[in-house]
């Protein structure tokens, strides 16, 4: 009867060592490894800002051109939330707010609070262009009357 508990026991033991690697295997698969290998966005870069309380990261934002609506007949604009590593790229990134930039991505099944608030981490800027100055000056004396 000794030797069959004793068998018992072992056998839950090995078990419950596996199930306890998957999981740790599982979280680490979650949050460490990347959802997709990368991608690219494009938009105007709204801000770059350094926030947090317990863990400072970089966040930033970026409107996309077009409309996207959440709901039928609803109208706002299409807004791309990101969090940045590498603080020379989100220092580089706060000097370019208001141009049109191309981002480099990766995007992450879940948010780790020392990586970001987001699943999606910049990690190069591919292009840069400045944004069309919308305030144009006319010369009022220039205008034509009909």
């Amino acid at each position: 009867m000794g030797t069959t508990t004793s068998s018992w026991k072992k056998t839950f033991t090995k078990i419950f060592i596996v199930l306890i690697i998957l999981v740790i295997g599982g979280v680490i698969a979650y949050f460490y490894l990347p959802y997709g290998d990368s991608s690219v966005k494009a938009g105007q870069l709204n801000y770059v800002m350094h926030k947090g309380v317990i863990f400072k990261t970089y966040e930033g934002k970026l409107i996309q051109t077009g409309i996207k609506t959440g709901t039928t007949g609803g109208v706002q604009s299409n807004e791309f939330e990101f969090s940045i590593e590498n603080k020379e790229l989100a220092k580089q990134l706060m000097n370019l707010a208001g141009q049109n930039v191309k981002l480099h991505y990766k995007e992450y099944f879940g948010a780790l609070p020392w990586r970001g608030y987001t699943r999606f981490i910049v990690d190069s800027i591919v292009a840069i262009e400045e944004a069309p100055n919308p305030n144009i000056n006319v010369d009022p004396n220039s205008l034509i009357n009909y």
